[in-house]
């Protein structure tokens, strides 16, 4: 274990090797994205829209999306396996490939939770947002999303290898896919045309969206956990032997 945590620990130290100012791009293009999305939600709810919610839970939703958004939506740096050789650098310890992949990318986590999520947690009852769960099974959820976002991020990352003439695409699809039905940004209850009843059951559903409603307690907690149980176990099997599969199709510049 200690293996690991060394290397989550080097990760975090890479990601602020060019100083604490290096980080802040990152920090105003959140700040930026959190702050007009209140103001969103606020007009929107302020002009007697019917979404399921209160705008207390609505800014809520909101504000936690923004602390956890890295857990919420997990990716690794395995989608740079060609550009980066993030990969074929992993295959050369003697360690567990997906064990140092998710060891950096938690590693990764740290520096914007101290630096964006830390003061956002502080500031945001001052802004008169609660953040305090409705239910401690929020806590279980994240685990399981967190777990089958790696699993998700796996699966995509086995697809550029076999399409690595298209890995910025597949990048980009994966995107929009996982932002649209995840649930994180738009909760899938505000999708319209009937598509939030069938949505919730679809594996993205069980990501980010699925604690975020916990949290804010405006689902069923047992369906939640069981749907991402369910997950969970489909496509953890299925992105193991896909990435068993994959090893083979690798390749690296000059050769």
């Amino acid at each position: 274990m200690y293996k690991y945590l060394k290397t989550a620990d080097l990760a975090a130290r890479e990601k602020t090797n060019g100083g604490i100012l290096y980080m802040i791009p990152d920090v105003l293009i959140r700040v930026t994205t959190l702050v007009p999305l209140i103001f969103l939600w606020k007009v929107v709810m302020s002009s007697g829209v019917d979404v399921g919610m209160s705008i207390d839970q609505m800014l809520t939703y909101t504000f936690v999306h923004a602390i956890l958004a890295d857990m919420l939506v997990v990716k690794t740096a395995a989608t740079g396996w060609l550009s980066d050789g993030i990969l074929q650098k992993l295959f050369g310890r003697p360690m567990s490939v997906l064990g140092q992949l998710t060891a950096e990318t938690v590693g990764r986590w740290i520096p914007m939770l101290l630096l964006f999520s830390l003061p956002t947690l502080i500031l945001a009852p001052i802004l008169g947002v609660s953040l305090i769960p409705r239910s401690v099974w929020f806590i279980p959820s994240l685990i399981l999303c967190i777990s089958l976002g790696f699993a998700i991020d796996c699966l995509f990352a086995c697809l550029s290898i076999r399409l690595r003439s298209m890995n910025w695409l597949i990048d980009r699809i994966r995107a929009a896919t996982v932002m649209l039905f995840s649930g994180t940004l738009i909760p899938i209850r505000l999708l319209p045309f009937g598509l939030a009843a069938a949505m919730r059951f679809q594996p993205f559903a069980a990501l980010g969206g699925s604690p975020l409603q916990i949290f804010i307690g405006t689902a069923d907690t047992a369906e939640i956990l069981l749907l991402q149980v369910f997950w969970n176990a489909a496509l953890w099997p299925l992105a193991l032997l896909a990435f068993s599969k994959s090893r083979e199709r690798m390749v690296s510049y000059g050769g």
